[in-house]
């Protein structure tokens, strides 16, 4: 018999976009102890033997116990379905002492003056229901499913104070001059965790229960037993506890006492589904609400925007060292710095230079990495003059050096490196290898290790030309370097002139903007060359077309020929 019931007992969280209102649960809870296994085999055999078995089965299951071996029911969300303790208790007006028992008092009696509740041993607890926060939710028994009521269980005060988050004791305010103790809590409980970073939000709460008395003695609350729990939030949240049976085995309900009968449990949503016209009528009426949420976004937001000068290129950056790996001393730093060519100029405000933490390598396989996480940003504008002789656009380069620093204090040269702004906007992850000046002999190596002294760069625009370089060659014969590690950048670039704006209009007028940017020409050559391949392709293919095919033929063997 274990093995014919469900005894995944677990809670299940769906979500939903539709109103929980709307919320249809079919529950059956059915006897199947021997007594009534024998009864069914006693009706059975009276219905096969006597020709009177209607007035036979009437007399064994007469119409006060209906209900008392099986019953199911549709229950709604929030539906209020009195139980027969409830309808003793609130036919008396003393016992009606708040609005809600009031309320009840008047719906108990409507009931009466018509043909009755419609239920007969399950019923519910709403979430308005000060009898929601009396019961003990713990009352599956694992792992045998066995649901059993507790005589003490938590008061209506502590129950709700439950639920309402703990006050910290650490956040007392103290004298500045004691310390603090416990600044950093290295291993949290629990209980810290669940009341310093889990959001408590607003849940509604319903239980279907279950009258399990014997027949006859319906109206005692020892005999009421948890069925399912039902728990939602304003954000379309729904927790159902246990889950619904989806064609599996019914759970197992163990009633505590003499008897103990065993009675199994049914849970299924018979939720109404949703005609293909009134889906697509609702989802017609999301996309109206979007459309006008957006255009509400767009007023309020309007569309004067900040936008660089005519003929001016603004170009914002905003970037991050991530890390260095390969060099040969721990305890790294970066000093960067930013070089701006000709036409180009920044903010009087903009810092041109930065330096890194100093951060510790961590091993990583065969490297040791250093991992900074280090931010930055700039911002710089690029004017065109029709003047200039510079043939191709020179972006600014950031020039960065590698330090370690020892123990004394002492830091030593550990790579050169630069890099260009990149021209393309967007997200731009890369690595920059390093070099350092190396002096042969002995006594560099030794000076470097114990003193902390390295050769070093005057001018550490040398990485790549010196911006003193007047000639047309850089001879850089029997200067002697040593290859290090590297530098990872990730880099966010943003391009903005009011030229772009015009671009989008015609596709012509993009390469007359990269001209009026200057020093975009040679990119504008470029794709002035491949446009007219293209229209020069499309065009003899035209003409291929429109010829008659004896012709093209013919020229095509004549072209072979010649």
């Amino acid at each position: 018999m274990a093995d014919s019931w469900n005894t995944d007992t677990g809670e299940a969280v769906y979500r939903s976009r539709d109103a929980v209102k709307n919320l249809k649960i079919r529950v059956r809870i059915e006897r199947v102890t021997s007594t009534a296994a024998l009864s069914q085999h006693l009706q059975q055999h009276v219905l096969s033997q006597q020709d009177g078995g209607a007035i036979e089965l009437e007399t064994l299951t007469p119409q006060g116990q209906k209900g008392d071996n099986d019953e199911e029911l549709v229950v709604g969300w929030q539906e209020k379905l009195f139980s027969q303790y409830e309808m003793e208790l609130f036919q008396n007006e003393s016992a009606c002492q708040t609005p809600l028992d009031r309320q009840y008092l008047t719906e108990i009696r409507a009931l009466n003056k018509a043909k009755g509740r419609r239920n007969h041993r399950i019923f519910t607890y709403t979430d308005h229901d000060r009898f929601t926060s009396c019961l003990p939710i713990q009352q599956l028994q694992y792992p045998t499913d066995l649901l059993t009521t507790t005589k003490s269980g938590p008061t209506f005060l502590a129950e709700r104070m439950a639920s309402v988050r703990n006050r910290r004791q650490e956040r007392r305010t103290l004298d500045s001059s004691i310390p603090k103790s416990k600044i950093v809590i290295w291993e949290p409980t629990e209980e810290f965790v669940k009341n310093s970073h889990v959001v408590n939000n607003a849940m509604q709460t319903m239980h279907i229960m279950a009258d399990l008395a014997p027949p006859g003695r319906l109206g005692q609350k020892e005999n009421e037993y948890l069925l399912l729990t039902i728990k939602t939030d304003g954000s379309g949240t729904v927790i159902v506890k246990p889950d619904f049976n989806k064609g599996k085995e019914p759970y197992r309900i163990v009633t505590v006492g003499e008897k103990r009968e065993v009675w199994c449990l049914n849970v299924e949503n018979v939720c109404t589904a949703m005609q293909p016209e009134e889906k697509e009528r609702e989802q017609n009426m999301y996309k109206d609400l979007y459309v006008r949420h957006k255009e509400y976004l767009n007023s309020l937001v309007g569309q004067d925007f900040e936008m660089p000068p005519l003929g001016i290129l603004r170009y914002m950056m905003n970037g991050e060292i991530v890390s260095a790996k390969g060099f040969e001393y721990d305890n790294l730093y970066i000093h960067f710095f930013m070089e701006l060519p000709n036409n180009w100029s920044s903010l009087p405000f903009q810092s041109h230079s930065g330096v890194t933490q100093t951060c510790r390598a961590k091993t990583l396989g065969k490297e040791h990495v250093a991992f900074f996480s280090y931010p930055f940003s700039f911002e710089a504008f690029y004017m065109s003059e029709k003047e200039s002789e510079e043939p191709i656009l020179q972006w600014p380069v950031i020039y960065f050096k590698v330090l370690s620093l020892d123990s004394w204090q002492r830091y030593r040269t550990e790579g050169y490196g630069y890099l260009l702004f990149p021209a393309m906007p967007g997200k731009h992850t890369i690595t920059c290898h390093t070099w350092r000046p190396l002096q042969t002999g002995t006594v560099s190596s030794l000076r470097r290790f114990f003193i902390g002294g390295s050769p070093e760069l005057e001018d550490p625009s040398y990485v790549r030309i010196p911006g003193t370089f007047k000639g047309e060659r850089l001879s850089r014969f029997g200067f002697c370097t040593e290859t290090t590690g590297s530098v990872t950048f990730n880099l966010h670039c943003l391009q903005q002139a009011r030229a772009f704006v015009d671009a989008t209009v015609m596709k012509k007028r993009r390469q007359k903007v990269l001209e009026q940017l200057g020093g975009f020409s040679q990119q504008g050559a470029v794709c002035t060359i491949l446009e007219a391949f293209q229209r020069a392709r499309k065009k003899m293919q035209d003409a291929r077309e429109g010829l008659p095919r004896d012709l093209v033929n013919t020229t095509s063997h004549s072209h072979v020929e010649s």
